[in-house]
């Protein structure tokens, strides 16, 4: 019914304008207290083996709603009743933008994927941190804050605005998720060198625990997977380093590899950070990279062209503690988390894994079997059955 749906209607639209009117749906249905009840037990069903701790965080499962979905935090309560296990919103800035100018979003159908150059568009984190404090959550779920730069701070200012960002949101947020990898805000993505990430980092840590009493926000950090290997491995050892809680691998990549095949080449040609299915491959190549530098010291996630169960569970099986989606949900619809929920429930009853966290990282390294091996019978003497038991423990050792 949904692919008939974004054939006949979605298809047809503005791809911003078809987002506005289905997240205003989900909205208005999460609103509803009889609905969402209805809707939340039909779409979002938990299963206790998908239950996962992560950043210190206990949630029904692993697979969460990516940022960039929600940006102003307007719809936490009907992405969690879609069953997303966490909600991270965002990207926030410090000032509010309107973004970059419109037209920016396509969809490229047969490739699976979006070119977005939204330009974080976005109320501001005053506006934001208000809106998480007024909330009333009609649904336990974990909330991730992701915040950016707003535009026209200069370079040199970038972090004084980190911080105002978090001041404002860390005590809202479950985790906090700084964004330096985004191709839309120029300059952004200069922050990933290790002597900008550094100071950036260090002030954001030392703003939310000044800004937060009582506990600790975990924090991260978001890359993009056109660094070059060596800069990824410089940012694993960045944030082992400062004792950052993980990294979230990927956002989208200025690359148009194997594009245009099956969409129009105006629409491959647009500028913009490339999601989706195209992105996989690299994606999971950057994240077995992170879990090969740090193993179990960070906790890592894992986003970019998921797409099916099998998609997930690979992520986990690379290292992966967590991982997230968005594009595919604009092709799949909203069964897609319920989808990815019992692929990967089945995925971990066939597996030799009693939990999900005992399968993290194990596609990079040998499976070691929860079931002790046979004892082996013990070695007979040439005579046979005429040894008194003990009587070979006792007698000389014979090399052959």
């Amino acid at each position: 019914m949904y692919s008939l749906l974004f054939h006949l209607l979605f298809r047809r639209m503005d791809p911003e304008k078809a987002h506005h009117l289905a997240f205003g749906w989900i909205r208005l249905a999460a609103r509803i207290p009889v609905l969402r009840t209805f809707v939340a037990a039909v779409l979002a069903p938990r299963d206790k083996a998908l239950r996962t701790e992560a950043l210190g965080l206990r949630m029904h499962g692993p697979f969460g709603l990516a940022a960039g979905f929600d940006k102003n935090a307007a719809g936490i309560d009907g992405m969690a009743m879609l069953g997303f296990d966490h909600v991270e919103i965002g990207t926030v800035t410090g000032q509010p933008q309107s973004g970059n100018p419109k037209k920016r979003l396509f969809r490229l159908v047969g490739d699976r994927a979006l070119i977005n150059r939204m330009g974080f568009n976005n109320e501001g984190s005053a506006a934001v941190a208000d809106r998480l404090a007024a909330r009333r959550a009609a649904f336990r779920t974990t909330v991730g804050v992701n915040i950016g730069k707003t535009k026209v701070v200069p370079e040199a200012e970038a972090v004084a605005d980190y911080v105002t960002s978090t001041e404002r949101l860390a005590a809202h947020a479950d985790y906090l998720v700084v964004n330096v990898s985004s191709p839309n805000t120029p300059g952004l993505r200069n922050l990933q060198a290790v002597d900008q990430l550094r100071p950036l980092l260090t002030a954001v840590r030392e703003a939310a625990d000044r800004s937060v009493s009582g506990r600790r926000v975990p924090l991260l950090v978001k890359i993009a997977p056109d660094l070059a290997d060596a800069d990824v491995d410089a940012v694993a050892d960045l944030a082992v380093e400062l004792g950052l809680d993980g990294i979230i691998a990927t956002n989208t990549t200025i690359a148009r590899d194997g594009l245009g095949l099956t969409s129009p080449a105006q629409l491959t040609g647009e500028t913009g950070g490339l999601s989706g299915a195209p992105l996989k491959a690299r994606s999971l190549e950057v994240l077995r990279r992170l879990y090969a530098r740090v193993g179990d010291r960070l906790t890592l996630v894992g986003v970019g062209g998921i797409e099916t169960a099998d998609d997930a569970w690979e992520r986990i099986l690379a290292g992966a503690t967590l991982v997230q989606g968005y594009s595919a949900f604009i092709y799949r619809g909203p069964f897609w988390a319920r989808e990815i929920h019992r692929g990967l429930a089945a995925r971990l009853a066939a597996s030799p894994y009693e939990t999900l966290a005992d399968a993290v990282g194990c596609g990079r390294r040998p499976i070691v079997s929860a079931v002790p091996p046979p004892t082996p019978p013990a070695p007979q003497t040439p005579e046979g059955l005429g040894v008194p038991p003990g009587g070979a423990r006792n007698s000389p050792r014979r090399d052959p």
